[in-house]
């Protein structure tokens, strides 16, 4: 019997944390690279949008929610799907890494790692110290948030391909090079005709050929012609597959790819600011503001539609004349007007 008792390693459960992002760490490095879509334009330009749309959302019940915090927020939604926030008396802290523990399936304690000049901080928190915004919640995980890359993986491993093969093409391929036929002479005369051509650039180069045929005839013509060694992309069709996989992950993140093209005019760029406001960032926006309500004590709002002006302003003047119009009617006519409102599902109260 082996007289030392057996000890057993325990890891936390966690989608999150450090050990599991060492074993996806792994992972990418023996499948190879991949992941790497949001390096590219499309991706930042779509994060970039998230992130600039909810800093300046109109905030009131609260403080705390900064610009700043709501700039950090955007970028971690979409990059990561959920943003976490330690909450102090005066502001909130963001979040690098975190572990929770579960009851019920709602968050009740986390182990938070604060960012830190010289490494982060630790420490326990209860569930209502923590701001924990998510996105994209599994009914399996509803405490964890998804990416829209993640949800969108394969769109994001094609722009990923894609757009690393052009990288490599240009950087590796021999664009303009081509190869000039040669006589059979030593490999010396030829390198000395090779650093010949070097540095020519926009020169017409002449060299003697003496490859004859075995009469003593004159010089083929293939004797003359060069190869040119540039690749043909065109085959390929990659700008068309570019810009598929563009719109691909546009629509992920909610973004019309109407936005990116180019023959795309003002009603169009306004159409796809609306779209993206109002569907996408103002209900992340509600989603957050009822956690904020939950944990900071106060009835929080968020809104987004505002600052954006992301509404029709021709339809909106239209709509007050309208409206305007149709209450001294009901007026004239002795209707409640409150009434009349409630038939067409009007929510604003009316004096």
């Amino acid at each position: 019997m082996w007289p030392f008792k057996r000890k057993t390693e325990t890891r936390a459960a966690s989608g999150s944390g450090y050990t599991a992002q060492m074993i996806q760490a792994r992972t990418a490095y023996i499948t190879g690279t991949s992941g790497r879509a949001e390096l590219t334009a499309t991706v930042q330009g779509a994060v970039t949008l998230w992130e600039n749309g909810l800093s300046v959302a109109d905030v009131t019940g609260t403080t705390l929610l900064t610009r700043r915090a709501l700039a950090i927020t955007g970028r971690m939604l979409a990059l990561r799907g959920e943003a976490l926030f330690y909450i102090t008396d005066d502001m909130l802290i963001p979040v690098a890494d975190w572990d929770l523990s579960t009851r019920l399936s709602r968050p009740s304690a986390y182990r938070l790692t604060l960012p830190d000049m010289g490494g982060g901080k630790t420490l326990t928190a209860l569930a209502g110290e923590v701001l924990h915004f998510r996105i994209g919640a599994d009914a399996a995980q509803p405490w964890y948030g998804t990416a829209p890359l993640k949800r969108s993986s394969l769109s994001a491993d094609l722009l990923e391909i894609i757009e690393r093969a052009l990288v490599e093409v240009y950087g590796d391929a021999p664009l303009g090079s081509s190869i000039v036929p040669m006589p059979e002479t030593p490999e010396t005369d030829l390198a000395d005709i090779a650093r010949g051509f070097r540095g020519s650039r926009g020169k017409v180069l002449v060299r003697e050929s003496v490859q004859v045929q075995a009469a003593g005839g004159p010089a083929p013509a293939q004797d003359w012609r060069a190869n040119d060694l540039t690749p043909d992309l065109s085959k390929a069709l990659l700008d068309k597959t570019l810009d598929q996989a563009r719109d691909q992950i546009n629509s992920a993140f909610g973004i019309l790819p109407g936005l990116n093209n180019k023959a795309t005019t003002g009603p169009m760029v306004r159409e796809a600011q609306r779209h993206l406001a109002s569907w996408t960032l103002q209900p992340m926006a509600e989603g957050m503001a009822e956690e904020a309500t939950d944990k900071l004590g106060n009835a929080v709002t968020l809104d987004v539609m505002r600052p954006l002006q992301a509404f029709d302003s021709g339809g909106r003047a239209r709509t007050v004349t309208a409206l305007v119009k149709a209450l001294a009617e009901a007026k004239t006519a002795g209707v409640d007007p409150a009434a009349a409102l409630n038939l067409v599902d009007w929510k604003e109260k009316v004096a």
